[in-house]
């Protein structure tokens, strides 16, 4: 009984095991693409990756450090806000610098003082001089006078420093460096700044305080065309290149703006800076017009075809 229930078993195992090798052999229908994947729109064309980046005459975007360190008080802006030249952005504790501008205009008011009376006693000896040589000596007038040259260069001194403690105190506040959108702000209320940034706990690097570029009427994109596709790639003046926004079918034609004629590692795989491989590129930069229909922001990555001779 035992055997017959075990040759049972076996049987169905066999059988079960060639039932799922039937299932699994029959092939799947692949389901279809959520959007079309870039495509060559060029009969002859080569492939590279871009970034987009706000328009600039040159660079990329303002990354905005502070130039001194402290405390943020105040934010005063949020991203995606447009702000003119000089605009707030935060301020920075200022107290400490606001102490040693008060020092400084005292130490100011002291040295002016001091000037009015070396003057007053030297215009007193020079007088007494002038009325007869024999109350005051010359030896006396000279050091009357020498009072009054260290005193004027004391207050001069003391001037400057009043002048550079103001000017200090005025970098305490951060301000927009020209007309453009906030596009980061990577400084809260509370946390510290420095000329090196902002530390981030996450990536353990430093951020700048701020990011902003230029206002989005005009966008650009960074292409980055691997060495071994640059021989092939035509003169400047002739470049035509289309652009593909990765999760839609939208295709938008480009204008040749630059060449950065410096073939360096590749960095943007994943947008990361430090991001780098054995893959050398030639950085391009074209030009597009940003519409209410068109939804890309600086820092996305796209697709580009260069068209080829």
């Amino acid at each position: 009984m035992k055997i017959k229930l075990i040759f049972i078993l076996s049987a169905i195992g066999v059988a079960g095991a060639l039932l799922s090798a039937y299932i699994y052999s029959i092939p799947g229908h692949p389901q279809a693409p959520v959007f079309q994947p870039a495509s060559n729109p060029f009969d002859k064309g080569i492939y590279a990756n871009g970034i987009i980046e706000s328009s600039q005459a040159s660079g990329a975007n303002m990354n905005i450090y502070p130039e001194v360190s402290g405390t943020v008080r105040q934010v005063l802006v949020h991203e995606g806000q447009e702000v003119a030249k000089g605009t707030t952005l935060f301020v920075i504790d200022n107290s400490l610098q606001n102490n040693n501008l008060m020092v400084a205009r005292a130490q100011m008011t002291v040295a002016d003082a001091t000037l009015k009376t070396a003057q007053d006693e030297y215009e007193k000896q020079k007088a007494a001089y002038d009325m007869n040589h024999e109350y005051v000596s010359q030896d006396e007038i000279d050091n009357a006078h020498n009072a009054v040259l260290v005193a004027a260069a004391n207050l001069e001194l003391a001037s400057r420093q009043y002048d550079m403690n103001q000017v200090l105190l005025g970098k305490y506040t951060v301000r927009a460096p020209s007309d453009g959108i906030v596009m980061a702000v990577n400084a809260g209320v509370g946390s510290y700044v420095s000329p090196q940034g902002v530390y981030d706990a996450y990536t353990g690097a430093n951020d700048p305080a701020a990011v902003m570029s230029s206002p989005q009427r005009d966008m650009e994109v960074r292409v980055y065309v691997d060495e071994i596709l640059v021989a092939r790639m035509p003169p400047p003046d002739k470049l035509t290149a289309e652009m593909s926004v990765r999760g839609s079918d939208m295709k938008v034609p480009l204008e040749f703006v630059r060449m950065q004629p410096y073939v360096s590692p590749k960095i943007e795989l994943s947008d990361a800076r430090e991001e780098r491989v054995d893959v050398r590129v030639l950085p391009l930069v074209f030009r597009f017009k940003a519409t209410d229909k068109l939804s890309v922001y600086p820092g996305q990555l796209v697709d580009v075809y260069l068209k080829l001779q």
